[in-house]
């Protein structure tokens, strides 16, 4: 990729800087504001290296593996 010449950097810095990116503004429209089930969770180093590689393997996202868990674990205790 050709690297751009200064000129063509001040020109897009003024661009940008005439226009800038428009973000919502209420705060509402985030994945967490919505969705209320959605929040973090913290996890101690050994969960969080075998969520790692356990997601490497299967090509899951970590979310997907730990509903996995907790559906297993709702089973077995049913």
């Amino acid at each position: 990729m050709a690297r751009m010449t200064e000129e063509e950097a001040w020109a897009l810095e003024e661009e940008v800087t005439k226009n800038p990116p428009k973000v919502s503004g209420n705060g509402k429209n985030g994945f967490f504001a919505k969705r209320k089930e959605a929040s973090l969770v913290f996890v101690d180093d050994v969960s969080a290296a075998w969520l790692k590689v356990t997601s490497e393997i299967t090509h899951k996202s970590s979310t997907e593996i730990i509903g996995e868990l907790v559906r297993e674990k709702i089973t077995a205790s049913a």
